[in-house]
């Protein structure tokens, strides 16, 4: 095999597999959460082509992993594939930031998941098998509402950010869990025995090793992950001097992809694009941060189900019951738990956002609680608020949201009923 230049950043899948079996060690790497240096924080390894090489609790790519398990009952996959990693490296560099030091900045995902192949070279070459947990890559997004508002004005091709037939040039990266126990337990004021019999008795004993094995301190949770979608030169992040929009975005599948107009998901997320582009013009950076927790990470049978609800209550929708009615159903109001949200902005060099695309007091709190402050917040203009999505609105604002120069709806309007 050709080798792979270090500008690619990744070495060939012979590397992993060492000519000389004796030169594989036997044992797990140690883990030295928070180190500044990834030959001091070691590998995380989850894979189970050897399982004396494990050092973390779970398995790669989260739900996913299930699917993996299918295959290879199917026989479709080879049991014991090892991932050719050879020109996968990250098509932009990010970090390292002073954050991926600190245990406490970050503790549910791995700073260094995306540079794998030259930050652990040396453990690939002694045969553990070592898989990433982010990449980074380049791409173009073209939406409607992008090109509307070219055509009215608030966006223009300048033909670095916004391309002349209209597509927005990103940086985007996905990113799965891995959440450090200790440090997952800390950020939610709980000890750490609470936090593994809760994940063991709630997943039905799915990983015993979470009460079995407390010398494993990293846990790969079988849920969703996070994409970023960086605007402008990602070589500015972790510059002081660089100007930050941002919007935090919790997945909404009927809304986002369908245009549901009973929300505002898709109107806020399409909103927040329009000020990270508008920020990337300006010379500074545009981030949308877009996390898998769908229906308020209650999930989207849960949250069809409190539709339901909400629409067959007498007088129909009405915002004075928007949250009781999802309570009634799930047992809370909102699990999508904000404190490990800033995680992926320290991975990203943020300490200071500039105008912040939400009205989310939760999403605020947890960013300030972690050090990260912010200056501007933008409120989602009157006119993207779709009819039925006035009940939503005026829901948040009675329970926090904030709303500069917006008066509150009354907590009694009325929304259409489930047959309208």
């Amino acid at each position: 095999m050709k080798p792979v230049s270090r500008r690619d950043g990744e070495l060939p899948a012979a590397a992993a597999k060492p000519d000389d079996p004796g030169k594989q060690r036997s044992g797990p790497p140690p883990l030295q959460w928070g180190a500044a240096k990834p030959e001091l924080r070691g590998p995380i390894v989850a894979t189970l082509r050897n399982p004396h090489h494990r050092n973390a609790i779970g398995a790669h790519a989260g739900g996913y992993s299930v699917y993996r398990a299918l295959a290879i009952a199917a026989r479709t996959l080879a049991r014991d594939h090892v991932a050719d990693l050879s020109g996968t490296a990250p098509a932009n560099r990010v970090g390292p930031f002073a954050q991926w030091a600190d245990p406490d900045k970050i503790v549910s995902i791995d700073p260094w998941g995306h540079l794998v192949g030259t930050a652990f070279a040396e453990h690939l070459a002694q045969g553990y098998d070592i898989r990433p947990t982010i990449a980074v890559t380049r791409a173009h997004i073209d939406l409607p509402e992008i090109r509307a508002a070219i055509d009215a004005g608030r966006i223009r091709r300048d033909g670095t950010v916004v391309s002349e037939r209209g597509s927005v040039r990103v940086m985007k990266a996905a990113i799965d869990p891995v959440w450090y126990l200790p440090g997952i337990a800390s950020r939610f004021g709980i000890s750490e025995s609470e936090l593994r019999q809760s994940l063991h008795e709630q997943t039905a004993g799915m990983y015993p090793e979470l009460v079995e094995r407390d010398d494993l301190k990293v846990f790969l949770p079988p849920i969703g992950g996070t994409t970023v979608y960086c605007f402008g030169d990602p070589e500015k992040l972790g510059d002081d001097r660089t100007t930050i929009a941002c919007r935090v975005h919790d997945e909404c599948n009927g809304s986002d992809v369908f245009g549901s107009d009973i929300c505002t998901c898709r109107p806020y997320l399409a909103h927040g694009l329009e000020v990270c582009i508008e920020m990337a013009q300006a010379g500074g950076i545009g981030l949308i941060v877009y996390n898998r927790k769908e229906g308020r990470a209650l999930g989207e049978v849960t949250k069809f189900l409190v539709y339901n609800a909400r629409k067959r209550q007498n007088g129909g929708d009405r915002a004075d019951a928007y949250f009781k009615r999802t309570e009634c159903v799930a047992g809370v109001e909102d699990m999508r738990f904000q404190e490990l949200m800033p995680d992926v902005l320290h991975w990203l060099g943020v300490k200071h956002i500039h105008r912040f695309a939400s009205m989310s007091n939760m999403k605020r709190d947890a960013l300030v609680r972690q050090g990260i402050s912010i200056g501007e917040h933008v409120p989602l203009p009157e006119h993207m608020i779709p009819p039925d999505a006035h009940i939503e609105i005026a829901a948040k604002i009675a329970a926090g949201y904030f709303t500069p120069g917006r008066p509150s709806a009354p907590a009694a309007d009325l929304g259409r009923a489930l047959t309208d």
